[in-house]
C-alpha cells in the first residue's frame, strides 16, 4: 500500500471520528425539524412522529400518527434536557440533547401511581416508520376485520379493526368495545405488517402477518407489561358487542369532592330538572380524552337549554391530594368547565363509587340521566376520530338523545 493510499485512508477515518463525535457530542437545544421516535417496548422498537418547533421563546413538540397530529406545548429545554408534559396526562418525557437526537425516557404513571419508564429515542431527519426503503411486495390488508383479542391468561375479547392502505402504508385502528387503540399507522413488507401510535397516553406496538388471503395472526404490546394476541378474519360486516343499556331505574345521587375539595351532589340544585350526563372516566385513559373532546364543545352548546355534565374521575393515586393535582391539570389542559369530581382510584370498580347501578364495564362510561333525575341509558366505551365512520354515527345517536330527553316534559 502506498504512502498517499494510508493518508487518504487516515484522512476518511479522521473524517468519519469527527463526524461521530459531533453527532454525539451533547448540545444545549435541540435541532429545530422532524425526528424519527421510538419507544422500545417487549416486542421492538415502536415508532412515532416527533417535530421539534420554536415559537417564540419556547420550544414545542408536534407527535404524528396517521391524521393525528398532538401538540405539546408544556416543554422546558435546560442544561442539556428536554423535558415535556403531555397534554392531559400525568405522563413525561425527559430526553438528553445530542447534536442529531435525543435519548431518555418516556414516563407513564400506571395503578397506585407506580411509574413505568419506557426507554425512548428520536433521530433528526428521518421521516420512515418502520423501514427506510418502501417495499415494493404487500399482501392487500385494507379493509374491516373482525379481530380476538387474547391475553396472556386466556381470555377474549372481541374487536374490529379498519385499515386503509396506500401501497405500503398501513393506517386504521382497533376497536374494542371500552374504546379504540387510537391512530395507528406503520408498514406492510411482503405479508408482514407493523403497526404503531404514541400521542402521550399509552404506546402500542402490533406485529402482524398475512396467513393467507383474509387472516391475520400476531400480537401487540401497549407499553412494557401489556401483551396480547391477535387473530382476525377480513369482514366486511364486522361489529363489536354492543354495551349500551337501555333503562328506566329509580333516581341515582351521589356526593364527591371536586378538584378543589368542595363537595358536590347529583341533588344540588344546578342539576334540578335537568338532562345530565354521568361521564366515569380518568386523566390516564386516552379514549377519555377522545370524549373529553367532543362534550367539551357540546356542552358549550347545550348547556343553555337545560343541559349539565359531571365527570366522575378514577385516578391512578388514592392519595385525595395527587388525584386531584392531576384532574386539575387535565381540566385546564382540556379546557373543561362542567364539574369534575374525584370517586375513587382506577383499579377500583365503578360499581364501588355507584353502587345502585349495574352495567358498567370500564372506562369511559356515560350515564344518561332524564328531567325526573332517572337513568335512561348506560353506554360503555367510547370510539373517537381515528374510526371516523363509528365516531360520526355515535356522536350523532348521542346528539339526538340527548334532544330526545331535553324535548321530554
Amino acid at each position: 500500500m502506498t504512502m498517499r493510499s494510508l493518508i487518504t485512508i487516515s484522512a476518511v477515518l479522521f473524517a468519519g471520528a469527527l463526524l461521530l463525535a459531533a453527532c454525539s457530542s451533547r448540545v444545549d437545544a435541540p435541532t429545530v425539524g422532524v425526528y424519527r421516535a421510538t419507544l422500545s417496548l417487549p416486542g421492538g422498537e415502536a415508532p412515532f412522529g416527533l417535530e421539534v418547533a420554536r415559537e417564540g421563546d419556547r420550544h414545542v413538540l408536534y407527535l404524528t400518527n396517521g391524521a393525528e397530529r398532538t401538540t405539546v406545548r408544556d416543554v422546558t429545554v435546560s442544561s442539556g434536557e428536554l423535558s415535556a408534559a403531555f397534554p392531559g396526562y400525568e405522563n413525561s418525557l425527559r430526553a438528553t440533547i445530542y447534536r442529531e437526537r435525543l435519548e431518555g425516557a418516556v414516563t407513564l404513571i400506571k395503578a397506585g401511581g407506580v411509574e413505568q419508564v419506557i426507554p425512548f429515542k428520536a433521530t433528526f431527519g428521518d421521516t420512515y416508520r418502520f423501514f427506510k426503503e418502501a417495499s415494493k411486495e404487500y399482501a392487500p390488508v385494507a379493509g374491516r376485520w373482525q379481530v380476538t383479542l387474547t391475553d396472556d391468561d386466556g381470555d377474549t375479547t372481541g374487536a374490529v379493526a379498519v385499515l386503509e392502505q396506500s401501497n405500503d402504508r398501513v393506517t386504521g385502528t382497533v376497536m374494542t368495545p371500552t374504546g379504540d387503540h387510537r391512530f395507528l399507522e406503520g408498514q406492510i413488507r411482503g405479508n408482514e405488517v407493523w403497526l404503531s401510535t404514541f400521542a402521550g397516553g399509552l404506546g402500542y406496538l402490533y406485529q402482524l402477518k398475512v396467513t393467507q388471503p383474509g387472516h391475520l395472526e400476531g400480537e401487540y404490546w401497549q407499553g412494557i407489561r401489556s401483551h396480547e394476541k391477535v387473530a382476525a378474519t377480513l369482514n366486511d360486516k364486522a361489529e363489536l358487542e354492543h354495551l349500551a343499556t337501555d333503562m328506566q331505574s329509580d333516581r341515582l345521587d351521589f356526593t364527591f369532592k371536586d378538584a378543589d375539595g368542595k363537595p358536590v351532589s347529583l341533588s344540588d340544585e344546578r342539576f334540578r330538572d335537568k338532562v345530565v350526563l354521568i361521564t366515569l372516566g380518568g386523566t390516564w385513559c386516552p379514549n377519555c380524552h377522545d370524549e373529553a373532546a367532543f362534550l367539551v364543545p357540546f356542552y358549550k352548546e347545550y348547556r343553555d337549554k337545560g343541559f349539565d355534565i359531571v365527570a366522575l374521575m378514577f385516578e391512578r393515586h388514592a392519595d385525595f391530594d395527587k388525584a386531584a393535582k392531576a384532574v386539575r391539570k387535565y381540566r385546564e389542559d382540556m379546557r373543561i368547565e362542567f364539574p369534575m369530581l374525584i370517586a375513587g382510584t382506577a383499579d377500583d370498580s365503578a360499581g364501588k363509587a355507584l353502587p345502585t347501578l349495574s352495567g358498567i364495564y370500564g372506562y369511559p362510561t356515560s350515564i344518561f340521566i332524564d328531567k325526573q333525575g332517572k337513568v335512561r341509558k348506560i353506554h360503555t366505551g367510547f370510539t373517537g376520530p381515528a374510526a371516523p365512520k363509528e365516531y360520526e354515527e355515535y356522536t350523532a345517536e348521542f346528539r339526538a338523545f340527548i334532544d330526545q330527553l331535553l324535548a321530554e316534559s
